[in-house]
Order: structure tokens, then C-alpha cells, then sequence
């Protein structure tokens, strides 16, 4: 959840303590916590989704039974994001746990609407340093138009031109992004625009009560931000100016009761239309705003505006969104759970006398041990992660207990990968594992893939890398079929998969600059004069192979033991056996790479006879 303030893992139980019932009761957001749950470990869950599922189905059934449910609403699972910088990877957290919750309802024969909010009509308060485009290309400001963005602080996102010039705003321009980013996961989600649900209405009810009750929000928010005096004249609504069209947060006055007079808050042509209609207003004044450390100029334009033209402070934005769109779970970040949630569920409860949805908080991962940054540019998009591993492979990363922290290594991939082909394989009963494995893989993998088949064959990521240094794929092929990862009697259709991630491991080798960004001269055996020492070595080490020399250590041990043998420099002799298989100098681990290539072209290539 944003806001403009403010291996596998069996045994992750869902339980919290939550009364349920009305008044201050209070719901733990921590719902992913062992040992919290009121039925102890009989309770227990192997997969964290059905123990929130669990919960829900809970609230679901209070509320029917209480006739404020009709039994045929669709479950109402709540995602949202505000636009600022990029809509990066660490974002799809809440989308995926939301999916997972979802899928694990619709099993159960529950009509389920995942929405996700994009809180546009929220003012840009800083300019950020890095943007994506549609395509998922980083690019510093200074590469758009920065000037659409600098004119335009304290200004609704959707209210600001697109800096790149594709879509309708800024807002729209990261809203696309996400859906971009929840397709290409197969997430089926309803986004929602929040400029949208004022300007239609859906938010015109729950504004108008808060406003009708803006004496008890008051006094509730006070208990939470030490800026707002329980006594004082805050108003919870931040009307946008017709002058200049930035938000500000000084209302002058209120008026909910009667007919009252309305002004046309458009920006075009000075002149106001008035009529008269029963929709409340609010008189305001354009005052400064104060974003972070710098202070955003209002104009001080004094003027009257609907409740369709503004937005509600994000403390109570949150807590009428549940009511408005029905909303019965959501997660979030742990940065709420201390601040937004507490007062969301007092205001909820408490003033709206609403009973808020089933929480629960995920922890935040890490980029290669960094945290998420787009100034500093350690984000990775959805679509950029897509190009290195499959879908399935990032459902799963997603699939793990959201209670514990974790990191996301992109240089490190390879392990993620042969996680999941391990959790893969244990699905399908082809390894041993524990019961705990066994149960997990068996709950989750169904829904991380979307049709098991036992006759889809995975190669090895760094297997797939090695491939990845020749461009000919017939040539791939062979050598996957010579080393045994591809059965002769394997479907065509299982082939093709299995050569797919030999793409994505190559983008892995060529983003990272790892061991395995290196051309295989495959087709010919590049220039080379090595003296008779040199040549007589890689003979001896050419035998060792033919002989069935390929563990990878002893392989590389034995590249040590020929050279001294042969009284040549260990240097030099990597150094030829780098030359005849790179053309390069340098390489990847010799004997590591050497024994994940075909035996044959090995032991001819080191014989310099192809």
C-alpha cells in the first residue's frame, strides 16, 4: 500500500488477534505470525494464503449473518500504489500477495474483484530523479520532458502532462506501467483511478459524511498527528484551486446541510458558472504546502469547490476507499502497520462505524541487499526481471511466507532458479524432500503454474547460460541432447520451453557480466601458435576429459596438476585454453564451464581438431 504521506517457506501460519466486532476494537495487521492464532498449531496452514483466506471467509460470514452483507457481493481484495518514481518490482509485493489470497478464495467457489488503487489524484511533492518508459527503460529526467513536471508541483499527477508524450498524464503514464506490469504476471486486477472515483462520484458519499463529521475526525486524526488540534478548524479535504490547479490544504468553511450554491471548479475561462444543486461544498483558501523540505507556493486564490474537486488527506482517503469500493482484505507494507493502520482503523471504526478489512502486512525485500531506490537507481521493473527468468519463476519468489524479509538478487539468480526447479521436481515426486516440502509444493505450485505438466523439461539457469554463449540454436539443441537434459522422445512443444530460458539466462550473463558473458567459438577454432609444452598439456588434458573427466572440480584441479606436469605457467596455460574455446585472454572458471559443455567438442577442441 502507498500513500502520499506518511526456498520454500512451509509452516508460515496466518492467525491475529481481532475481536471483529465494532467500537475500538483493534485488528493486528501481523497475520503471518506463528503461534498468534486462536486455534494454536490445529490451526496451522502450510501455505500463508489460506490461513488469511480463512479470515476473510470469517468477516464474511459476521457480516452476512448481521444483514450488512448481501451474499452475493463478490469479495473485495484491495491493492494501491501512489504515482512517484517507478513503479518498480518491490511494488508487484502487494499485487502478487493479493493475487494469492484471491486464488486461494476462488478455489473455494468465492466470486473474487481484485482492484488496485493508483492514488493520481495525490500532488506531486518532489520531481524524481529516474522515470520508466512503456517499454521498461530507466531514463533520468533530464532525458523528457523534466519541464512537465517541474511546472507543475503540487499539482494532481493526473492533472500533469505526460513527460514522455504517450499517455493522457503523468498519473495515466504510471498507472499504464503497473497494468503493463499485473498482465505480465497474469494478475487479472480492476485499476482504478482515484482522480476517476472522485470525478464520478464513488468517493462524493463517504467525503460528505467525514465532512458532515469533521469535529469527530478531528479529534480522532489528533490522537495520531501532533500538527492537528483536536479544538482546532482542520477540515479533512484538500480542495484543487481553480486558479492555478494545485491542492492545498487551507478550507475556510463547510457546507453540507442545504442546497447549496456550487462554483464550477474549472480552470477554463475566469468566470464562474454557478447552479443550484443539493451537492455540499467547501470554501478554500490556495496556501503554501509543505512537501518534505521544500515549501510549494499556492497563489491564495479564495474559492469555492465540489467534493469532486479535491481528495480527502491520505489518513482518510484509505479508510474510504474501504468503504466506497467494499473492501474486505488488503495488504501492506510494514511501514503502514505502525502509522496509516492504526488510525485507518480508528477512523474506520470510529467515525465512519465501518468495519475496516482483514489486514496483513508484508515485509519489504531488498535488491541485491539494497533497499528499492529510484534516485539511486537500484530498481529493477517487472518486464526487466521478465527478460531473466519466467513468470512462474517470480510467482514463487512471491509465493514465499510475506512475513519475512528477503532479498531479491538479480546476481545471484541462479539460485532462485534452481529453487524453484528443486520445488518443481518435488511436485511432481521426482526428488526426495522433507513432508513439509512435499506438502508446500503440493498447496502452491498449482497456483504458480498455471497448467502442471510432468513433461516439461527444465534445464539447469547456469547449464542454460553455458548455452547461452553460442547464437546458434540448433547448435544449443545438440548440445543439450549429447549431455542428456533433453530426452530423444521429448514433445516438440517441451523442447522449445526448455530452450526459452536459455534466452533468459544469456540476459542474465550479459546484465551482470558474470562468468558466463562470454562468446563459445563454436564453429571454428580461433587463431592460436602454442608452443610444444603448451600443445602437449592440452593434449594430456584433452585424454583426462576423453577419459571421463568432466566433475567440474576435479576438472579444474586437473587443469593445474597438467600444466606443472608440463612445466608451463598456470596462467599461460588457462590463458590458451581460454583462446581456443573464447578467443579472449580471460574466461569464466575453465574447468567449471568445460564440464558443462558436450564431452566430443571438448576433447576435439582441446586437441585443436575442430
Amino acid at each position: 500500500m502507498s500513500a502520499d504521506d506518511a526456498t520454500a517457506d512451509p509452516g508460515a501460519d496466518a492467525a491475529a488477534d481481532s475481536s471483529g466486532e465494532g467500537g475500538a476494537a483493534e485488528t493486528n495487521p501481523y497475520t503471518l505470525q506463528r503461534g498468534d492464532g486462536e486455534g494454536g498449531a490445529d490451526d496451522h496452514h502450510v501455505f500463508w494464503a489460506d490461513a488469511v483466506a480463512d479470515r476473510v471467509e470469517t468477516r464474511i460470514e459476521r457480516r452476512i449473518e448481521s444483514g450488512e452483507r448481501d451474499p452475493d457481493d463478490p469479495i473485495v481484495i484491495k491493492g494501491g500504489i501512489s504515482p512517484s518514481g517507478v513503479p518498480h518490482l518491490g511494488n508487484v509485493n502487494e499485487l502478487m500477495r493479493g493475487y494469492f489470497v484471491a486464488a486461494v478464495l476462488r478455489e473455494r467457489g468465492h466470486e473474487v474483484r481484485q482492484v488496485f488503487t493508483a492514488d493520481d489524484r495525490d500532488p506531486l511533492r518532489k520531481l524524481p530523479r529516474t522515470l520508466a518508459d512503456l517499454d521498461g527503460n530507466l531514463v533520468d529526467l533530464g532525458e523528457v520532458n523534466a519541464g512537465a513536471l517541474g511546472r507543475n508541483l503540487g499539482h494532481p499527477y493526473t492533472d500533469i502532462p505526460d513527460p514522455f508524450g504517450c499517455c493522457d498524464s503523468y498519473g495515466d503514464h504510471f498507472a499504464t506501467i503497473i497494468a503493463q506490469s499485473a498482465d505480465a504476471m497474469d494478475i487479472p486486477i480492476d485499476l482504478l483511478s482515484n482522480t476517476a472515483l472522485y470525478e464520478d462520484g464513488t468517493f462524493e458519499a463517504v467525503t460528505r459524511y467525514l465532512l458532515e463529521h469533521r469535529d469527530r475526525a478531528r479529534e480522532v486524526l489528533s490522537d495520531y498527528q501532533d500538527s492537528v488540534d483536536a479544538d482546532g478548524d482542520y477540515v479533512p479535504f484538500n480542495p484543487i484551486c481553480a486558479n492555478c490547479g494545485k491542492l492545498t490544504e487551507t478550507v475556510t468553511s463547510v457546507d453540507v446541510d442545504s442546497e447549496a450554491r456550487s462554483a464550477s471548479n474549472s480552470r477554463a475561462g475566469s468566470e464562474a458558472t454557478r447552479e443550484t444543486t443539493t451537492a455540499a461544498t467547501v470554501d478554500y483558501e490556495c496556501t503554501d504546502l509543505e512537501a518534505g523540505e521544500q515549501t510549494i507556493e499556492g497563489c491564495g486564490h479564495e474559492g469555492t469547490a465540489t467534493l469532486r474537486e479535491g481528495k480527502l488527506p491520505w489518513r482518510f482517503e484509505w479508510p474510504a476507499q474501504w468503504e466506497a469500493l467494499d473492501v474486505d482484505f488488503e495488504p501492506f507494507g510494514k511501514d503502514h502497520a505502525e502509522g496509516s493502520w492504526p488510525s485507518g482503523e480508528d477512523i474506520a471504526r470510529t467515525v465512519l462505524e465501518n468495519e475496516p478489512p482483514v489486514p496483513m502486512v508484508y515485509e519489504w525485500f531488498t535488491l541485491d541487499g539494497e533497499p528499492f531506490s529510484s534516485s539511486e537507481g537500484n530498481v529493477a521493473l517487472v518486464s526487466e526481471v521478465l527478460e531473466l527468468i519466467e513468470p512462474e519463476v517470480l510467482r514463487y519468489f512471491f509465493a514465499k511466507d510475506p512475513s519475512k524479509a528477503r532479498d531479491f538478487s538479480i546476481e545471484r539468480l541462479d539460485q532462485l532458479v534452481d529453487e524453484f526447479d528443486r520445488f518443481e521436481r518435488i511436485y511432481f515426486g521426482e526428488i526426495d524432500a522433507s513432508e513439509d516440502e512435499k506438502r508446500f509444493a503440493e498447496r502452491v505450485y498449482p497456483l504458480v503454474v498455471s497448467e502442471p505438466d510432468p513433461d516439461r523439461i527444465r534445464l539447469s539457469y547456469t547449464f542454460a547460460a553455458v548455452l547461452g554463449m553460442t547464437e546458434e540454436p540448433s547448435i544449443r539443441e545438440e548440445i543439450a541432447r549429447t549431455e542428456g537434459h533433453i530426452p530423444d522422445d521429448a514433445p516438440e512443444w517441451a523442447v522449445d520451453a526448455a530452450l526459452d530460458r536459455v534466452e533468459h539466462a544469456q540476459a542474465w550473463a550479459r546484465r551482470t557480466g558474470n562468468e558466463f558473458d562470454y562468446e563459445l567459438k563454436r564453429a571454428a577454432i580461433p587463431a592460436h601458435d602454442f608452443d610444444d609444452a603448451t600443445g602437449a598439456a592440452l593434449d594430456d588434458l584433452a585424454d583426462f576429459v576423453a577419459d571421463g573427466g568432466d566433475d567440474p572440480e576435479e576438472l579444474q584441479g586437473e587443469i593445474y596438476e597438467t600444466a606443472k606436469r608440463h612445466d608451463v605457467p598456470v596462467g599461460d596455460f588457462f590463458a590458451a585454453g581460454y583462446r581456443l574455446f573464447f578467443d579472449d585472454e580471460q574466461g569464466p572458471k575453465l574447468g567449471q564451464f568445460l564440464a558443462k559443455l558436450d564431452r566430443d567438442f571438448v576433447v576435439d577442441r582441446l586437441r585443436r581438431e575442430r
